[in-house]
């Protein structure tokens, strides 16, 4: 492990996501949280889930929130509740995490995948109708970054045609549209709170989001071995159950949201003005949206010698994704060939992504940007 030293000589603990040292900010209520269920014993379904999912859904602006067990069980959960198997194609992205195209696959479904749009990494809404059939059965956007897809051109086609929406915010609570939150904005949406998330829980968690009473009921159902009432079972379901203590410490965590994500935002300006001379190409922030930084990707010519030169330097990085997911091995069933989806691969030839997070400091973000501009000097 290398020591890297700020330009004061202090010693600086450069992590990709600080998950410790946010814990630490806020330690005294998130142990409170935690030890108060540990006290009342009710680790499944404890009163801290409800509570959890009726506050998200306030600050969401949605009608309904159910808890389950991460936000890939949300993307295979909203799928069954929307009677999506065998036969059926779901048109999505194929630069994403595999999470999305994964489930489509598990349930016998076919992904249909749309090439992305060079500067946001999101779906590209004008190529979107061209691969609708009569076997689509829905329409995944993801909300890749922290960044909202497009989406007044996505829904009206999706009306237009009749086809429901999965609004895929595993990287995105928070984030708005036109001034509304993402996930309550298609049919159902689905956020995943893994640790590293902005809003993130101590362990795996996710909630699916909807206004439709019908749905709301039906994904609850589904989440429970396909059960309204205890040993009663109408549908084939899963077990996937928001556990009681992630909920409370995402219940905790979710009054800060709004101020870890400004954090991000202001740490994503700090990096723009430092990397502004660099030869990369920073991320764009769409008119028409509010971006909350999930990662910080730049777009970096011989992206691979400069992640093993940042590497050289202690500083930590990510590629999210370096293979689109027509050419994973798991879909090579599908027949997917280079060039298919020629801006999602260049995408993946160049994607860096910088350490970003709620305790980044500007002494730490210059020690960054200046090895990112020595690599190119």
């Amino acid at each position: 492990m290398l020591l890297v030293l700020s330009r004061k000589g202090t010693a600086m603990n450069l992590q990709m996501v600080d998950v410790v040292g946010q814990y630490r900010r806020i330690k005294p209520d998130i142990d409170s949280a935690i030890h108060a269920v540990l006290d009342s014993g009710q680790f499944i379904n404890g009163r801290e889930v409800g509570e959890f999912e009726c506050e998200s859904a306030g600050y969401l602006g949605a009608k309904y929130v159910i808890g389950c067990a991460s936000g890939t069980d949300a993307l295979q959960i909203a799928m069954m509740a929307l009677g999506i198997g065998p036969g059926d194609e779901v048109v999505t992205s194929p630069f994403t995490f595999i999470a999305t195209a994964e489930t489509i696959g598990l349930l016998g479904a076919k992904p249909v995948y749309v090439d992305i749009q060079a500067d946001t990494y999101n779906i590209d809404p004008t190529k979107l109708e061209a691969a609708i059939t009569p076997r689509t059965r829905a329409i995944i956007p993801v909300h890749l970054y922290g960044q909202p897809a497009d989406m007044d051109p996505i829904m009206e086609l999706a009306r237009r045609r009749k086809i429901p929406v999965i609004e895929d915010a595993a990287q995105a609570m928070g984030a708005s549209y036109k001034a509304k939150k993402v996930s309550g904005i298609g049919d159902i949406g689905c956020v995943s709170f893994f640790p590293s998330k902005n809003l993130g829980c101590f362990g795996d968690g996710g909630i699916m989001v909807t206004n439709d009473k019908g749905l709301a009921e039906r994904m609850k159902m589904i989440a429970s071995h396909g059960s309204r009432v205890r040993y009663y079972h109408e549908v084939l379901g899963v077990n996937s159950r928001l556990d009681t203590i992630q909920a409370a410490v995402l219940k905790v965590k979710l009054h800060h949201l709004e101020q870890f994500n400004s954090a991000r935002q202001l740490a994503a300006a700090r990096y723009d003005e430092l990397l502004k001379d660099a030869p990369v190409t920073l991320p764009v922030v769409a008119p028409y949206g509010q971006h909350i930084f999930h990662q910080y990707t730049i777009r970096a010519p011989k992206r691979n010698a400069l992640a093993e030169s940042l590497k050289s330097k202690g500083i930590p990085h990510a590629i999210y994704y370096p293979v689109p997911l027509h050419l994973q091995k798991a879909f090579e069933m599908s027949g997917g060939k280079k060039g298919d989806f020629p801006v999602s691969e260049g995408a993946a030839d160049e994607v860096l992504s910088l350490p970003m997070h709620t305790e980044l400091t500007p002494d730490q973000q210059e020690y960054i940007a200046s090895a990112v501009k020595e690599f190119y000097r």
